[in-house]
């Protein structure tokens, strides 16, 4: 009688379990040798059977149906299957005879009645067996996520810390994965530049290779950075770091909404395009025109889809010109720039002191958030809402908690608020003024659409409103001295987060 040896380990990966199947195999050569058996081929590999659907296991099937041998050796038969499908066919391959014989050296099996019961009882303890410690590993990784700790591999940007079992941040990636979520913030990528950004900037998958689109997707949707979780459709806070803010998040989540999927290319790429609306409702669209000498030139024009339309077109020339006009409304020179940001400096030294009580409402919101969330689950357990409902009311609970927890962050750390956004406006306001100079015509259109509304193409004129603080500084007809801020954050030391309006009306004008 011939036999096959089968020999199998349950993982693919090559540092877990290295040796067993060139254990099994030399124990199961000696065991043939030992029993006289002829052995005419040796099978292995590296699969788990709790599922059917073996490569070399089917294989091995396929030449004892075509005769070429009578019968198997094997460790133990939970090498051979931990399914019903694959201990079923292996069971009714002994019925039709041919199998002939079925030999383990920790098993005894022969082809009897008494023997295929005991051989169905020993496929039946293996898939029990896989059954049970699927649902203990299930159990465990509940808890794990109960206890905001990421049950599996952490995505890129964070690190495994194989001794604590927690999820660390990688100090060399996760400046670059910041760096990404604000560079599609400024709303000058498509998800197709994002992932040629990451190539050009190396920055690489956890299994270390180029992010393709849909996993740039994927990770600019991630809650993970915001310290959340989600598993299995419900959302849980994590222990591990945040590494970017709602805010970012909240940002990144508006342009993935309003650009969608990547666009194709196309033939001409003109600045302007997409920005603006044309009196009668149509859009805007652009031409490039060769003349006769071989100068070329663009002009933007309605593209009548609403009906007939009188409005004339304009050439990319004149309509700079207007864009130039209206960025030097809101433009801050790098000399008043540097003023200002050491007068706003000066200011926040004086003021060091914030608002307590604003800091303790927030942590009465944060406290009652809390109590929303027990009285949830209350309610889930009392059977008053079902799980749909509990997993919406939940996430929206923790993503309010989120908020108050940065904003509380914001007041502890920083004092004053203010102090960070005014600098940055300042500093946007300066970004105007060199966006003037250098005519990069990319960055003006992205900055009239992040700042502004409304723009409609009129009488060959671009006509639009900036959106607030911006508008505070394009609309003062009164201009300060830069040094006045003194007396103005002598009378005005106790704002608040939301009390910018005030602040930014005096300071701004200074680029009208």
């Amino acid at each position: 009688m011939k036999y096959f040896i089968y020999a199998r380990k349950s993982t693919e990966e090559d540092d877990r379990q290295i040796l067993s199947i060139e254990a099994q195999l030399c124990e199961l050569r000696e065991f043939a040798t030992k029993e006289k058996l002829e052995i005419v081929a040796s099978f292995h590999e590296a699969k788990t059977a709790k599922e059917p659907g073996r490569t070399v296991f089917g294989e091995m099937l396929a030449l004892i149906e075509q005769g070429k041998a009578d019968g198997i050796l094997s460790w133990n038969p939970d090498r051979l299957a931990r399914n019903s499908v694959d201990g079923g066919r292996i069971i009714h391959m002994i019925d039709r005879g041919l199998i002939k014989s079925l030999k383990f050296p920790t098993f005894w099996c022969e082809p009897t009645p008494q023997g295929l019961f005991m051989l169905n009882i020993a496929f039946g303890q293996s898939k029990y067996f896989v059954d049970n410690l699927r649902q203990n590993v299930k159990r465990g990784l509940r808890q794990k996520i109960r206890n905001g700790v990421w049950p599996g591999k952490a995505p890129v940007g964070y690190l495994n810390n194989p001794r604590t079992r927690g999820i660390d941040i990688d100090p060399t990636k996760a400046p670059q994965i910041r760096e990404f979520f604000a560079q599609y913030a400024t709303g000058n990528h498509t998800l197709n530049s994002l992932a040629n950004w990451c190539k050009e900037n190396k920055l690489l998958s956890s299994r270390g290779i180029n992010i393709p689109i849909g996993r740039v997707y994927a990770t600019l949707q991630n809650i993970f950075y915001l310290g959340l979780m989600k598993y299995n459709g419900e959302i849980f806070e994590g222990n591990h770091e945040p590494m970017i803010s709602k805010k970012l998040f909240d940002q990144v989540q508006a342009v993935l909404k309003q650009k969608g999927k990547p666009r194709k290319d196309k033939k001409h790429y003109f600045d302007f395009l997409g920005m603006i609306k044309c009196t009668c409702g149509a859009s805007i669209t652009a031409e490039q025109k060769v003349k006769k000498s071989g100068k070329k030139y663009i002009y933007y024009r309605c593209t009548k889809k609403k009906g007939v339309c009188h409005e004339s077109f304009v050439r990319d020339i004149g309509l700079l010109d207007q864009i130039k006009e209206h960025l030097q409304k809101v433009s801050l020179s790098s000399q008043d720039l540097e003023q200002v940001l050491k007068e706003l400096d000066n200011e926040y030294a004086k003021d060091s002191q914030y608002n307590m009580g604003s800091v303790q409402n927030l942590k009465t919101e944060l406290d009652q958030s809390k109590q929303q969330l027990e009285k949830l689950l209350d309610v889930l357990l009392a059977g008053m809402l079902s799980t749909e409902e509990y997993t919406a009311k939940k996430e929206k609970i923790l993503t309010q908690k989120l908020t108050l927890q940065e904003r509380i962050k914001d007041f502890e750390q920083k004092g004053k608020s203010w102090l960070e956004p005014a600098q940055e406006f300042v500093k946007m306001l300066n970004q105007a003024a060199k966006m003037i100079k250098t005519e990069n015509k990319k960055e003006m259109a992205t900055f009239l659409k992040n700042n502004g509304s409304n723009h409609i193409l009129q009488n060959r004129r671009l006509v639009f409103s900036w959106q607030p603080p911006y508008n505070l500084v394009a609309e003062s007809l009164k201009k300060f001295d830069i040094f006045g801020i003194v007396d103005y954050c002598t009378e005005h030391s106790n704002f608040l987060v939301g009390d910018l309006r005030r602040w930014f009306e005096y300071l701004l004008v200074l680029g009208g």
